[in-house]
C-alpha cells in the first residue's frame, strides 16, 4: 500500500538542469553551459533584457518542455517507486502547457500519479493541499520555504544556481540515485506515515 505521497517538481528536476540551455544558446547566439548559470534568473547569465527573454520563453515554452531530456536516473528511480509512493508532480508551468507536459510524461514513460501545474514559483500551497510528505526542487527558495512552512524533508538537487546555504531538513542530493538514497533513509520500507 502506497502510504507516503511526493511532491515533484519537473523542470531541472525530473528534466535536466541543462534543458534550457540549447534553446537560448540558439535563440540568442550564447555559448552558455551550466556553471555560467549562478542564480536561478537566466537573464543575469547574458545580455538580454527581461522582457524579451519572458516573451520569447512564452512563445518557445511548449517545444522547450516536449524536447527536455531526462536527469540521468530520474526514470529509473521514479519506476522503482511506482508501486510504493504516490508521485505528485507540482509545477510552476501554467496551465497552457498541461498539454505538451502530459505527452512529455507518456512519451518518456515517466510514471505519475497527478501533474499540477500551478503557475508560479509558490508551491506552498498545492503541496500543503495534496498533503505531501517530502519535496524534490532544484529552486532553492523554494526548497527552504517548502521545508520551512510545511516541516517536510526537502529534496535539492545540486546546481551551480542554488548553493546557498541550507537548513537541516533539506538536503542537497547530486543526482537520482542520491536522492532514491535518502527517501530510503527517510521513509523505510513498512514504515506509516501521518
Amino acid at each position: 500500500m502506497r502510504n507516503v505521497r511526493l511532491g515533484i517538481d519537473i523542470d531541472g528536476t525530473v528534466t535536466c538542469p541543462t534543458a534550457l540551455l540549447p534553446h537560448i544558446n540558439a535563440q540568442f547566439g550564447c555559448n552558455l553551459v551550466l556553471d555560467d548559470i549562478k542564480e536561478y534568473d537566466l537573464t543575469k547569465a547574458f545580455d538580454v533584457d527581461r522582457e524579451t527573454f519572458h516573451s520569447w520563453y512564452k512563445s518557445a515554452e511548449a517545444t522547450i518542455y516536449s524536447t527536455s531530456p531526462t536527469q540521468q536516473y530520474a526514470k529509473t528511480v521514479l519506476e522503482k517507486w511506482k508501486n510504493r509512493f504516490e508521485l505528485f508532480y507540482i509545477s510552476a508551468r501554467g496551465t497552457e502547457v498541461y498539454d505538451s507536459t502530459l505527452e512529455w510524461f507518456l512519451r518518456e514513460a515517466i510514471p505519475y500519479d497527478h501533474i499540477e501545474l500551478v503557475g508560479s514559483h509558490n508551491k506552498i500551497e498545492t503541496a500543503k493541499k495534496f498533503n505531501v510528505h517530502a519535496f524534490f526542487e532544484d529552486k532553492h527558495d523554494n526548497a527552504v520555504d517548502l521545508h520551512e512552512e510545511l516541516d517536510i524533508p526537502v529534496i535539492l538537487f545540486d546546481t551551480p544556481y542554488n548553493r546557498k546555504p541550507i537548513p537541516n531538513g533539506v538536503i542537497r542530493v547530486r543526482d537520482w540515485n542520491e536522492a532514491h538514497h535518502q527517501i530510503q533513509q527517510l521513509f523505510p520500507l513498512g514504515e506509516k506515515v501521518n
